[in-house]
């Protein structure tokens, strides 16, 4: 008799976990109120671990980096200018730490025998205003992912996902994660070619902006459009004057990316119809796609995200070590930065996945991101082929910012392991400006006609 109930219940049953299956598809829960508590004791206010680990080589976070006395813009020192490396990483002892680094890294050691890892003591120097810690706990049980996972609601002011359960939220917890209001970077980007030649394809002004994060913002206010950037280009020459705009949604698959261009030789704007995923971008002259800037940006419906955990790595960070030559090229070597240069330290961050999703196409067709712990930037990546070879390894030097207070994204590029060309984008040693904080623009900067009104050439 039970038996038979179960059969005729069946098809009821069936529907049943089909309807959960598609709102689980469609989206996730925000955490319990229980679980977001850990974020006051357990966890650091933005979600990575207090504790440090057993060994002592990763210590208890306690607040962050504590001296306040940097001011904004001029040029980012190295908080720790009197530390010097616990020890070297080389191609000869390269076997010995190989647990502690990404495939990436593992394999600059194997194309380039002289590349070399300086690692020194670790300082867990992330931090956010109380109020960001405040918004932050408040997402925890608010927040949740929509779309598939490929957008994002009931976030504001903080990061959205602290304990996160998925790859997608992971992911989110970088494009969402704290960087002020607003700040301006005066930037050169670089292409080392294959050949060793040094070819500087930009001379930019970029002005960054984050409505998700204005402090006099609410959740209700806010117009779901967290990240405005544009960008002007002073050089080269024949680049001289030419101008993007990107406003990005909250929901980038079923609004897209909202992207201008304005052309010096036209004298107008035009609207871009895909500055996103794998098109090239024309800033970085296509060494660099749209969704390679800052490693990873805009929308992620190309791939099936996997959080595969959490785990200890040596990652550069408190790297701002690298802009003490005066010129940009003192801080670059033939095939990659120079290794006394660049600070590496052991850290925890979360590792996440990316296989290329079933009818979707994509040039890299799988990808590994990590994410620190405590600020979310994604300090290190890989990229694999279409035949499963390993072809990029990005990086993204975090900077120390207590004037914003935060751990800012400084450098970034990729260095391309198959052909030995590589790129350095966010090169900023030539500025006597580096990275203001501070200045909103009225949201009007940001549009087609304010950028036409101001073109020049």
């Amino acid at each position: 008799m039970k038996a038979q109930h179960m059969k005729q219940s069946s098809p009821l049953l069936t529907a049943t976990l089909a309807m959960l299956t598609i709102h689980a598809a469609v989206a996730t829960a925000a955490v319990t109120a229980d679980e977001a508590a850990q974020l006051k004791n357990k966890l650091t206010p933005l979600g990575g671990e207090r504790a440090g680990n057993k060994e002592g080589t990763i210590p208890e976070w306690d607040g962050g980096y504590k001296d306040n006395r940097a001011k904004s813009g001029g040029k980012r020192t190295d908080p720790y200018p009197g530390e010097k490396p616990l020890y070297a990483i080389t191609a000869q002892n390269l076997a010995q730490h190989a647990s502690k680094l990404s495939e990436g890294q593992q394999a600059m050691f194997k194309k380039y025998p002289a590349y070399r890892i300086d690692v020194y003591p670790t300082h867990r120097t992330a931090q956010a205003p109380q109020w960001v810690y405040d918004n932050t706990l408040a997402n925890a049980t608010r927040a949740k992912t929509v779309n598939n996972g490929f957008a994002v609601e009931g976030a504001y002011g903080g990061v959205p996902f602290p304990i996160p359960k998925t790859g997608q939220e992971a992911m989110w917890n970088h494009q969402l994660r704290w960087q002020g209001e607003a700040y301006k970077w005066r930037i050169n980007t670089w292409i080392t070619t294959a050949d060793g030649k040094k070819v500087q394809v930009s001379d930019s002004v970029v002005d960054n902006q984050m409505p998700y994060y204005y402090k006099d913002g609410t959740l209700e206010s806010y117009k779901k459009e967290p990240y405005f950037l544009r960008l002007v280009t002073n050089g080269p020459a024949q680049k001289a004057g030419e101008a993007l705009l990107i406003r990005d949604p909250m929901d980038p698959v079923a609004v897209g990316r909202q992207s201008w261009q304005y052309l010096t030789g036209q004298r107008r704007v035009r609207k871009l119809p895909n500055a996103a995923y794998d098109t090239p971008s024309f800033v970085t002259s296509g060494v660099s796609n749209f969704d390679e800037i800052y490693v990873f940006s805009g929308a992620m419906d190309r791939y099936d995200w996997k959080l595969v955990g959490k785990r200890e790595l040596l990652i550069p960070y408190n790297a701002n070590k690298i802009f003490g030559p005066a010129k940009d090229a003192d801080a670059m070597d033939e095939r990659y930065l120079k290794p006394d240069l660049v600070r590496w330290e052991l850290h925890r961050v979360w590792e996440v996945e990316a296989t290329l999703a079933a009818g979707k196409r994509h040039v890299i067709p799988k990808r590994r991101f990590y994410l620190d712990e405590d600020s979310w930037l994604p300090v290190l990546a890989d990229g694999w082929d279409a035949k499963g070879q390993l072809w990029k390894t990005f990086w993204f030097l975090p900077i120390v910012a207590p004037d914003v207070p935060a751990i800012l994204g400084g450098p970034f590029g990729h260095y391309n392991l198959q052909s030995g060309d590589w790129i350095a984008n966010n090169m900023m040693n030539e500025k006597a400006e580096q990275i203001t904080v501070g200045k909103r623009q009225p949201e009007s900067y940001f549009t087609p006609d304010a950028m036409a009104g101001e073109g020049v050439r």
